[in-house]
């Protein structure tokens, strides 16, 4: 393994992305460490704060097929995954593939969506694949699914069960963008013409590659248990009904892995770990009255609180 591929790597995505999403770095980042992790991404922002642009932007760096899914009440799990039509001139049944078969998913405005349809994302998320009549559809890799939500707006909506939140791999937000960057954006061409310039910066091959060799960056023993601390007190604490599940100690784990290969390091550092479980965690725990704002107050607590071991050695 070349540790130092990950950081070039790294950087040519900043780059690339960055010519169409200004100030927003680390949202790069962490779409960069969820495509590595082969993780799936729910954004949780405001209307209009560029989530299309930024995974637009995203696939075309990556030169990887894009789709976007409206998600709306009426749409059928078959809209999402295809079907088996009767093709009268063959005399036989043909597969159309649905939006899923495309390697970066776009779910947009996916609470708004019946839990039916919502239902039809478990599967290949979490396998990468599809099943349909009876048969097996296996999707390209890499496969990334990023859904979003508005977290002010719940006319209409069906909150997303525990168990589909699980399998995100992180949840980020946007947020509004710097005065200046906002400036810059209003003042340059269109958005979709430079997207429509960009070229990708990297292939199948190279992504394929450094998922492979990210699983060779070490881990302690010491860094191990420190993960399990976490999800040890999530699990004990009076302010949760639930904490941390297994799927989530792996997701720390695998995050910590890439955030370190794209800082240089072979190895991992409780940085690493801590900086990750601030996008890797608050979706996945469940406080009594829970609030967004309240699973990110509980885990900045829960590292405050919980010792480092390497500050011990």
């Amino acid at each position: 393994m070349n540790i130092q591929n990950f950081p070039d790597f790294l950087n040519r995505i900043r780059e690339n992305c960055g010519r169409i999403i200004l100030g927003k770095t680390e949202i790069i980042d962490q779409l960069a460490i969820a495509l590595l992790a082969g993780g799936h991404i729910l954004l949780e922002d405001l209307p209009g704060t560029g989530k299309t642009m930024l995974l637009r932007a995203f696939s075309a760096t990556i030169g990887m097929d894009f789709k976007r899914i409206q998600f709306t009440p009426d749409l059928l799990p078959s809209d999402l995954t295809g079907i088996y039509f009767y093709n009268q001139k063959n005399a036989e049944f043909e597969f159309r593939p649905g939006p899923l078969f495309a390697g970066i998913i776009l779910a947009d405005e996916i609470n708004r969506a019946t839990p039916r349809s919502q239902s039809a994302l478990l599967e290949v998320m979490e396998e990468h694949q599809i099943s349909i009549d009876g048969v097996t559809h296996r999707m390209p890799e890499p496969y990334l699914v990023m859904a979003t939500q508005n977290p002010i707006e719940s006319y209409g909506t069906f909150p997303l069960p525990e168990a589909q939140m699980d399998r995100f791999l992180m949840q980020l937000s946007m947020g509004y963008m710097q005065r200046e960057d906002e400036i810059r954006v209003m003042e340059r061409a269109d958005t979709r013409d430079l997207i429509a310039a960009l070229s990708p910066v990297t292939d199948r091959e190279e992504i394929l590659q450094l998922q492979k060799e990210s699983r060779e960056v070490t881990v302690s023993p010491e860094i191990t248990a420190y993960i399990m601390d976490l999800a040890q007190y999530t699990r004990e604490s009076p302010l949760l009904s639930a904490g941390i599940s297994t799927r989530g100690t792996l997701a720390l784990y695998r995050t910590a892995q890439i955030r370190a290969a794209f800082a240089g390091r072979d190895y991992v550092i409780p940085e690493d770990v801590k900086a990750e479980a601030q996008v890797v965690l608050p979706h996945r725990i469940h406080i009594i009255r829970r609030s967004h704002s309240d699973s990110a107050n509980f885990i900045t607590t829960m590292l405050d609180s919980v010792a480092v071991p390497l500050e011990e050695l």
